[in-house]
């Protein structure tokens, strides 16, 4: 989501200033990957190379990707709990709403392959890169921790006791930060003219993603998960009630004993995990299934236990997703003629999916919550394909009807979350109500309930 506002403070719209002592070089870098540098003297917009690129310098299809993607958002977000088929899938499955994070994750990644073509200066733009994760990371933790209570609760603040370090926009900047960095230090100034020459050029980054994918493997399937207690509070009185989750397992990928939820109450603490999770929703934990509802008789207590489906072990496959995306946006800059890029996305798209379907009839499972191999393949793949169509329709043809909303969407994918994902509009729109906090504009339209 951050995607757009992220490579846009680095200069994706005009030039580039990178100061230091032994080094300053202005760097004129556009959406097409095609650059010029003040030092050479040479004017990128003159290249007849340049022939995917919009009169302005930009690929439209990147911003309508990133518009499109946020309008899927939204409307899973807000039509998931009345049409349960295209919300989360509750836990193994791929639903329509499972491919926005990795959507968003795989922009970050093209825009990242884009920005960096130039960079002479690697100190100075890891330094940049880390104040910039910094940054969001921070407002994920304002946005999500819990400071603000939600609808139908106008107050906020957070016990520190119990904020959620964890959350979307935490992933997006750990997985933005390290794809930076991969990009500014692990690659060579080769230049590729074929596939196997691209794969060359950045062999380093499939080596950390195979080295990102083997840890991640490892601890999910290798990790021994002990039996685990946790709190619960009854809403019948102020007590919590201790529960007991029976596990002495390894390799589980259910809700109650992975691997992934023991990592993150250990080094987190369960205290601080999200407190919805979407496994409430499984046939164990609902009546309403796959909707949520009331529990049903002799369901399991792991049913009322937090887990964060933003987890520490799951982010190292959202890094992978990002990489993953990387190598699409690696397209771009080395490939300037569209059947070349097309090709080359369609088929490492085709190659992803296979691998992914394949993991998943082996028993790695499609599974969002635990961001499984066979979910990263799958939806980078699909992502890639989605990209190439984007691209051939909006800058191969020139088809724009219909595109300008979300181009700006795209363009503006954070602030658009912020306000809507993170209930800010109707959060301000709660703060103006008559006599009673309960009537208020959300109440008039039905969104809330009114007291007069």
């Amino acid at each position: 989501m951050a995607s757009y506002q992220l490579i846009k403070e680095v200069g994706i719209e005009g030039a580039l200033r990178v100061q230091r002592k032994d080094c300053a070089v202005s760097i004129d870098v556009s959406h097409d990957g095609s650059s010029g540098s003040t030092l050479q003297g040479r004017d990128p917009s003159s290249s007849p190379e340049r022939n995917a690129a919009t009169s302005s310098g930009r690929l439209v299809s990147l911003d309508i990707f990133r518009g499109l993607t946020v309008v899927l958002m939204i409307i899973v977000d807000n039509a998931g709990g009345i049409i349960p088929s295209i919300n989360h899938s509750p836990w193994n499955g791929l639903t329509l709403a499972d491919f926005v994070m990795p959507f968003f994750l795989f922009m970050v990644g093209v825009s990242l392959g884009l920005v960096y073509k130039n960079m002479p200066c690697r100190a100075t733009a890891s330094n940049k890169a880390l104040l910039r994760a910094l940054k969001l990371l921070i407002l994920g933790i304002l946005l999500q921790g819990g400071l603000f209570h939600g609808l139908n609760n106008l107050t906020y603040g957070v016990d520190l006791e119990q904020i959620r370090w964890m959350g979307i926009l935490q992933r997006i900047a750990v997985a933005y930060l390290f794809t930076a960095l991969c990009e500014i230090w692990l690659r060579n100034e080769d230049k590729a003219t074929s596939a196997q020459l691209l794969l060359k050029k950045y062999q380093w980054h499939w080596i950390m993603m195979g080295t990102l994918i083997l840890v991640y493997v490892i601890l999910l399937y290798g990790l021994y998960v002990p039996d685990w207690e946790f709190q619960s509070s009854n809403v019948a009185s102020t007590d919590a009630e201790t529960y007991m989750v029976k596990c002495g397992v390894r390799g589980d990928t259910g809700p109650a004993c992975n691997a992934a939820g023991m990592i993150d109450r250990t080094i987190l603490g369960i205290q601080h995990l999200y407190r919805s999770p979407i496994y409430a929703r499984t046939e164990q934990c609902s009546m309403n299934s796959p909707g949520y509802g009331p529990l049903p008789p002799g369901a399991p207590s792991w049913c009322k236990a937090p887990f964060d489906p933003e987890g520490i072990l799951s982010t190292l496959m959202a890094i992978v997703t990002t990489l993953i995306g990387l190598q699409y946006g690696h397209a771009i800059v080395n490939f300037k003629d569209h059947n070349d890029r097309l090709i080359l996305w369609l088929g490492s798209s085709s190659i992803f999916i296979i691998v992914g379907v394949l993991c998943d009839f082996s028993g790695m499972h499609m599974n969002k919550a635990l961001y499984s191999l066979s979910y990263t393949c799958v939806t980078a793949g699909v992502a890639g394909i989605l990209l190439a169509a984007i691209y051939a329709l909006v800058d191969v043809h020139g088809y724009r009807r219909f595109t300008t909303v979300l181009k700006w969407i795209g363009m503006n994918s954070l602030m658009i979350y912020i306000l809507v994902a993170c209930n800010i509009i109707p959060l301000v729109l709660q703060g103006f109500y008559w006599r009673h906090p309960a009537n208020n504009i959300l109440s008039l339209i039905g969104l809330t309930g009114s007291k007069f």
